[in-house]
Formats: C-alpha cells, sequence, structure tokens
C-alpha cells in the first residue's frame, strides 16, 4: 500500500507575510507543460484513490515566474509555507499492472528502461510519475533500493525533452542534487542512457577530484547535472556555472543531506535557481531536516509514501550476536567468509581499513570504503566488489546509503550504528528488489543496552543468540566458506592530483557507460 498527501488550502492560499510591510504572498503559479503519452484523468488529477486540494478542471498547478538568484518571501520568515506535520495521509491503491506506458511516459525512455531490463515501474515509481509528469512538486518516500532514482530521472528528462527551451553553455536546464560523490555517479549512470534517448547530455560534479573536466563539459553544454553541493557551489561562485536556466530540480537522500549539514548550502544553490521551476525532493525518510526545505521552496506538493519510514523489510532477517570482546575479530572473520558478498560496518574510517587489512591478509580478499580515500582508489574498491573479484567489503556509514550493489547477501553491523535510521540504511545494502537478506549485529557485553534500544526504535524483533568461534549458527548463515586466498594488500592510496572523470559524464551521447554497480 502507499499513500498520497498534500496540503490544505489554508497552507498554500495568499498567506500573509509578518514581516513589516504586511504584503500578502501571492499564490506562485509554474508555467509547466504536460509531458508524456497519456493525458490526465478528469477532475482534480489525482491518482486513482489518492487525495490533494482540489482545482477547476484544466487548471494546472503553477508557479509565477520570479528573478533568479531573488530570495522568496518564506526567506523572511520561519512559520511560512507547508510543513510536514500538516500533509495527512489518505491510503491508495496502485493497480499491479499498471505500465510504464499508462502512468504517461514518453515512448522513448519506456524503450531505454526495457533495453535495461526494466519493464514495470516499482511501487514508487507507480505512485508519483503521474504527478511528476505533470509538473507537480513532489516529495517522494521510499526505503533504500526502492527505485527512486528512475522515478525522478524519467520526469526530469521528460521535462527538458518537451521544453522550448536550448541547451547553452555553462547554464544547465535541471539539477540532481546527492549527497556523495558515489550517489552522483551512479545516478548519473543510471540517467545518462534515459537522457540519450531523449537527445540529451549528462554531466557529473563532485569534490576530492580536480574540476577541470567538470567546467569542461559545463562550458559545452549540459542539459542535466547531477552534483555535489560543495563543488558545484564552487564552480558557481567562479562563474563557471549558472542555475538561472534550471526548470527542475530534485534533491535526492535529502534527509542524509541534512544529516551531513549540507542544508545551508543546498538553500544557497535552490535560491539560485528560478522560483517557477519544479523541484522534486526523494528520500528514504521525510523527518524535521527536511521540513525546512519543504515550508521554503517547495509549492502546493504531494506527498507519495509508498513504505513505513522506518519499516523493515520484510525478506530480511535480523541476528544479534552476543559475543565476548575477545572473540568479536575471530567471530567477524567467520561471517566475511562465505562465498557472497558481505558488507561489514565499523563505526570509523581506521576501523573499516584497519578491517579490509586484517581480513586480507587471512586470506579473505576484503575492500574498503571511506571518506579518506582518493576518488580513485574509492571506484576501484567500488568496482571491484560490485563486479564480484572482491566479495568482501568494509565500510564506514557512507556506505549505507544510495551506493547500490546487487546481491549482497550478508550485511554484518561490525560497530553497531548510534541510532535507528542508521541501521536502517546499513541493513537495507541487502534484501533489495525483492531479494532476501541477512542482517548480522555484533554486541559485546558493553553494549547490550543500546542495541536493545536500537532494535526498538527500529522496531525489528530479531534473534539474539551467545556465539563463539565456530558457533553452529555461523555456518547456518554463511553457508560453504570460500578457499582462502593469499593476497598482498594493496598499498596505501595517495591523494588524488587529477580527477579520473566519471564515466557519466566522459560518455558521449549515443554510448552507454561500462556497468559497475547499479542503482534503480
Amino acid at each position: 500500500m502507499h499513500h498520497t498527501a498534500t496540503l490544505t488550502k489554508e497552507h498554500n492560499m495568499n498567506m500573509p507575510s509578518p514581516s513589516s510591510s504586511g504584503r500578502a504572498r501571492p499564490s506562485r503559479q509554474r508555467r509547466r507543460p504536460q509531458h508524456g503519452n497519456a493525458p490526465r484523468p478528469a477532475g482534480n488529477g489525482a491518482p486513482q484513490g489518492g487525495h490533494r486540494a482540489t482545482k477547476p478542471h484544466g487548471q494546472p498547478h503553477r508557479h509565477p515566474t520570479k528573478p533568479t538568484g531573488q530570495a522568496n518571501d518564506r526567506d523572511q520568515r520561519n512559520d511560512a509555507g507547508p510543513s510536514l506535520d500538516s500533509l495527512t495521509a489518505a491510503p491508495s491503491v496502485i493497480p499491479a499492472d499498471t505500465t510504464f506506458e499508462a502512468l504517461g511516459v514518453p515512448t522513448p525512455i519506456i524503450r531505454s528502461l526495457a533495453d535495461r531490463g526494466v519493464t514495470a515501474p516499482f511501487p514508487i515509481q507507480a505512485a508519483t510519475l503521474r504527478d511528476s509528469l505533470a509538473g507537480r512538486d513532489v516529495l517522494g518516500r521510499g526505503r533504500t533500493g526502492s527505485g527512486k532514482t528512475i522515478a525522478f530521472a524519467i520526469p526530469t528528462v521528460a521535462a527538458l525533452a518537451a521544453s522550448t527551451t536550448k541547451r547553452r553553455p555553462g547554464a544547465p536546464r535541471a539539477l540532481i542534487l546527492v549527497p556523495t560523490r558515489e550517489l552522483a555517479n551512479q545516478v548519473g549512470e543510471s540517467l545518462l542512457p534515459l537522457a540519450t534517448a531523449m537527445g540529451l547530455r549528462v554531466t557529473t560534479v563532485f569534490g576530492g577530484v580536480g574540476q577541470h573536466p567538470q567546467v569542461k563539459a559545463i562550458k559545452a553544454g549540459v542539459d542535466i547535472v547531477v552534483a555535489c553541493p560543495g563543488r558545484l557551489e564552487d564552480l558557481i561562485q567562479q562563474r563557471h556555472c549558472s542555475l538561472a536556466s534550471v526548470e527542475v530540480t530534485v534533491l535526492d537522500e535529502a534527509d542524509h543531506m541534512a544529516d551531513l549539514g549540507f542544508l545551508p548550502v543546498v538553500r544557497r544553490l535552490l535560491d539560485a535557481t528560478p522560483a517557477g521551476g519544479q523541484r522534486l525532493l526523494f528520500s528514504a525518510t521525510l523527518d524535521n531536516g527536511i521540513d525546512v526545505l519543504v515550508k521554503r521552496y517547495l509549492v502546493d506538493p504531494i506527498v507519495h509514501s509508498v513504505d513505513p519510514a522506518v519499516a523493515p523489510v520484510s525478506t530480511m532477517t535480523h541476528h544479534v550476536f552476543a559475543v565476548n570482546q575477545a572473540d568479536k575479530a575471530i567471530v567477524v572473520k567467520e561471517l566475511a567468509s562465505g562465498r557472497d558478498r558481505s558488507l561489514l560496518f565499523t563505526r570509523t574510517k581506521h576501523g573499516a581499513k584497519k578491517l579490509a587489512k586484517q581480513l586480507t591478509m587471512a586470506g579473505i580478499p576484503a575492500v574498503e570504503l571511506h571518506g579518506n580515500l582518493s576518488q580513485n582508489a574509492r571506484e576501484r574498491n567500488l568496482e571491484s566488489f560490485a563486479e564480484g573479484s572482491t566479495k568482501v567489503r568494509g565500510a564506514t556509514d557512507i556506505a549505507a546509503r544510495g551506493i547500490h550493489v546487487d546481491e549482497i547477501a550478508l550485511v554484518v553491523h561490525v560497530d553497531p550504528p548510534a541510532e535507528h535510521k542508521a541501521y536502517l540504511h546499513r541493513s537495507g545494502r541487502t534484501a533489495r528488489a525483492g531479494s532476501e537478506g541477512v542482517v548480522v549485529t555484533i554486541m559485546t557485553p558493553d553494549q547490550v543496552g543500546d542495541v536493545k534500544s536500537l532494535a526498538r526504535a527500529a522496531k525489528i524483533e530479531p534473534t539474539i543468540t551467545r556465539i563463539a568461534p565456530g558457533h553452529r549458527m555461523i555456518g547456518e548463515l554463511v553457508g560453504e566458506p570460500a578457499p582462502l586466498r593469499k593476497v598482498t594488500p594493496q598499498p596505501a592510496s595517495q591523494p588524488q592530483q587529477r580527477q579520473r572523470v566519471s564515466r557519466a559524464a566522459a560518455q558521449p551521447a549515443g554510448r552507454s557507460s561500462r556497468p559497475r554497480s547499479r542503482r534503480s
């Protein structure tokens, strides 16, 4: 079941500003064409079973134009605009046989999806596409792995293809903001085939690498920029890029950007986009950090939620292994010894690096992923894990969001996370797209209270087992151990001096990037 929600008219219609001028805020109108193949339904155009504030038939939801870079009236007050608390959800039934064609997706995009084996929409896509293709501001909530990338990629590409504006050097027409460089690469790779099918160009922008290839791509003219906030703001301040022509803005993993402290930069970037543009916000959770963005930037938004904010995946099995501190390292090594992919989370960067090195020296090849790696090392390790040449990855929470690799059978919380959202995001790396997965939390005696509180907050009931090295439960979860391989650890990564251009940015139109890892 999925839910839709919208704001009552009291939250949207000409709310007076408490500023000294007493000037009423005019209702913003969006000038947005309708995209896609299918006509909107009669009446208010809600998806079947959905609910929202009605408008006269034939009158689209619109924004007025406003000079680029000018702050909204909401900038001068904290209580204006809608809030998540004011949204109420109503159940909506999505037909099981819903197709992309019935949702109004343009035919070239449908063909491109079919070429990649995507023939039917995931629930978050079926829930949001009618509204996003019609130009509505949308908040979409679906847990990690639910298909959010395609849900916002389709309306972004369709909107630009239907627009009468032309590509201009240094002025992208759509902006997709993401919290990490890994996610920027993966979104870019997922977006590229759809954009190519409609004759559009895509590039990625993120830090940790040289900026020259990014500047060169933007100045050559691109339609869609997938960017991390910090580097994009740097390029704007250097006058390499302008957001004055942006028609569609997407925030992906918005709650993670809030957690990382990116909201001030995100707000400055959104202030630099025209007020009349469409805005799509997708996230695994819609919590208080997102409320600020909803109040300030979204107009008459509709919320589609296909999952409860903290619901554990039904195909995921949760275990807690109670171990003595002296046995922890051996138990972790035994859990990592299987033939399937496993992802081991540690609390610190040093812990991830140390774990990968220890496992490799013990004959279990492992790679590390954390914030201290250069971009070349990150991409090399991601590729090794995704392609299967290495089956084990030790990582910090940087790998808990957005990065998708198929067929991860086991997630191990070597160090339990501090709060339940991190637990759910980490665990969400397995049991994706309906597959099964196992999650194991290692609990030492001093962590008993914290782990119990974590399980209650995450609303899971794990199987708790007292474990020592060689326990039968390890064998039942891991299966037959893989043969040990003596592998010499790679030398420490040096800071990268020159950018290795992301595949999504470097590929010319009509060519697809070599598969590395997927994020739907």
